[in-house]
């Protein structure tokens, strides 16, 4: 294994940890301002990922263009599970929320098995077998689509909280949700915006990860599990955290699988994990309490 093998390994490394990060930015988003923690989130972008595959099959539409169609899908269904259900659990011990939000877990994962089977399913597209080539670099094409997707929808999701009047007000809560009632501003209904938010950015992530591995129904809790180590690596509530987390695990998971072997990729990210939680608690971007 030469330096050029090396660099091409780390190169999809990085742009995998890239949509890795926009999986956790929707975790970190809904624990940054609600301080819940979504359970069902991997089960949520398995449920994009089935979303876009029948997109793709049935009306021929690839995952990057469905993408704001399964997002504003996932927005809906998020929006309404915090509106309806999970503003009622806010003011409940953690241990209460978790048991509500697994329970959702398990009833989307039991309805995606009946509707669509066991199976792994996946799509192909003309660009996966392509590449760009620059020198001795070579990056597929499908990754490199992906990637730059993910970056854009983080850069979207940056800009909104930062610019606009909504997630102003969005940051308010999360900082003070006391001081946000004070002054008139609609809690609950923010809160049921962040929540979409989320799980839109699960949509999103969902479709573009379709680009790059089978779905099946069992998929839910990989994710769920590698959301939270990213998160946690990160530091919980910081959206340049979740995508710093991400980059990391796609990298660890990249130079593990050459390195040693692809089924312990899972152990260098928990190792990973230990590692920061040992010498930073907080996370790597994270604040301390």
């Amino acid at each position: 294994m030469d330096a050029t093998f090396f660099v091409n390994v780390i190169s999809a490394g990085l742009l995998t940890g890239l949509v890795y990060g926009l999986m956790a930015l929707g975790l970190s988003v809904i624990f940054g301002v609600m301080r819940v923690v979504n359970f069902a989130h991997g089960d949520m972008m398995v449920v994009a990922m089935y979303a876009a595959f029948l997109l793709f099959t049935k009306l021929g539409i690839e995952p990057v263009p469905a993408l704001p169609l399964v997002a504003g899908g996932l927005f809906v269904v998020g929006y309404l599970l915090q509106r309806f259900l999970i503003n009622h659990f806010l003011g409940v011990t953690e241990h209460i929320q978790f048991l509500l939000l697994l329970s959702v877990a398990m009833i989307i994962t039991n309805v995606v098995l009946m509707v669509f089977g066991p199976d792994a399913r996946n799509i192909q597209l003309d660009a996966s077998f392509e590449s760009y080539n620059l020198g001795w670099l070579v990056l597929d094409k499908v990754r490199v689509i992906a990637a730059f997707t993910a970056g854009g929808v983080a850069a979207l999701l940056w800009a909104f909280f930062r610019y606009t009047t909504t997630g102003t007000a969005i940051r308010a809560c999360a900082d003070n949700p006391v001081g946000a009632r004070v002054v008139g501003l609609d809690v609950e209904k923010l809160y049921a915006i962040t929540f979409g938010i989320g799980t839109a950015c699960v949509g999103a992530a969902g479709c573009l990860l379709l680009l790059l591995v089978d779905v099946h129904p069992h998929l839910s809790s990989d994710y769920t599990l590698l959301g939270f180590i990213i998160v946690i690596l990160g530091g919980l509530g910081s959206l340049g955290g979740a995508l710093l987390g991400g980059i990391l695990v796609g990298l660890s998971e990249a130079l593990s699988g050459v390195l040693i072997a692809p089924s312990l990729k899972s152990m260098f990210s928990f190792g990973l994990l230990i590692l920061v939680l040992l010498l930073r608690p907080q996370g790597i971007l994270g604040k301390k309490p």
